[in-house]
């Protein structure tokens, strides 16, 4: 049977990440982050290769030319090779955002966003790029996507501007953390798979008006506020969120802060059949940042998702969701 394009990508950037990963004796997924470098600059930079090794490597990138797949082919190989190295010893921070979760947010950030041509996202929080990647891809209407992302994880970060690069996709790269001062202007859209947990710098937490009170601070609300910050007056913010984010002891402080500062569009309650187990699923909060001019919705978008592969009960959903925008929008 003729392999899919993505499983001809797949083979490639795997193959090479073996070649790689034995002659320079490192980690699948820093070999993985070698040979997409070496892909998208059309030569081999590892000075230290074999003259053997190279020739291999020189065979193998001959056979297949990566800038005449589609981006979403790119992407979803990548993305599937990025996995293969992370199984087994997966780092709860360097978990990926699952493409159904993506195609999700994809959905409704064009839904939200209408006919705007002109765009410009961040994600504070990018990882190996793939919830960023799959946005600027799915974004039909502009024309212009101008990316902005900061991942404070060194090897993540070098993941996903290399994906980026193989897709050929303008995105900027801070290898920071997001929660220090960030020297990005605010943009239309952001998109985050926010990171759970406490933040550990209680200098720089102070700085942030949703601090905790005691204590170290809840690094996703940190996100929050700094995403704000860094939204224009009228852009929406889209986030993945742990299903209980308003019911911690520091939730009361987070709801006065986003009635001050955003409207909540929608609230929307991922399936539970995509997490692990119930007690780490998610929702999408959907924000728009306050503008004057620009009102409230009627009534919030609230939802709990079916299961994807229940179709009646997605097709129902989405005439709802329909009717929503029309009387909101």
């Amino acid at each position: 049977m003729k392999a899919t394009p993505v499983e001809r990508l797949f083979m490639l950037f795997n193959e090479t990440t073996e070649i790689l990963q034995d002659e320079l004796d490192c980690t699948y997924l820093e070999a993985l982050a070698e040979t997409g470098e070496n892909l998208f600059h059309e030569d081999i930079l590892q000075d230290s290769l074999s003259e053997i090794t190279k020739k291999r490597l020189k065979r193998k990138y001959a056979d297949v030319v990566v800038a005449s797949y589609a981006t979403e082919d790119i992407r979803k190989a990548f993305q599937l090779s990025i996995l293969k190295g992370m199984k087994g010893n997966i780092q709860p921070n360097h978990q990926m955002t699952p493409d159904t979760i993506g195609f999700i947010i994809s959905y409704f950030t064009e839904k939200f966003l209408g006919a705007k041509t002109d765009l410009s996202i961040m994600d504070p929080a990018v990882g190996t790029g793939n919830l960023l990647s799959t946005i600027i891809n799915r974004q039909g209407n502009a024309s212009h996507i101008r990316s902005f992302a900061v991942e404070v994880d060194e090897l993540l970060i070098k993941l996903a501007f290399v994906g980026a690069n193989l897709q050929k996709q303008q995105t900027e790269f801070f290898h920071q953390d997001a929660l220090e001062p960030l020297f990005i202007d605010p943009v239309d859209l952001v998109v985050s798979d926010l990171p759970i947990g406490y933040y550990p710098n209680d200098v720089q937490a102070g700085k942030y008006e949703l601090n905790a009170s005691q204590g170290h601070a809840y690094a996703h609300h940190l996100f929050i506020e700094q995403s704000i910050n860094h939204t224009k007056s009228g852009g929406y913010l889209f986030f993945l969120i742990p299903n209980n984010l308003f019911e911690s002891e520091e939730a009361a402080k987070l709801h006065n802060y986003l009635k001050r500062t955003a409207y909540i569009q929608g609230v929307l309650q991922l399936p539970l059949s995509l997490f692990k187990d119930k007690n780490s699923g998610k929702s999408i909060l959907i924000l728009q940042k306050k503008k004057p001019g620009i009102e409230a919705p009627k009534e919030v978008l609230l939802a709990t998702l079916p299961k994807l592969s229940n179709k009646e009960a997605l097709d129902k959903m989405m005439l709802g969701m329909e009717k929503w925008f029309k009387e909101n929008k």
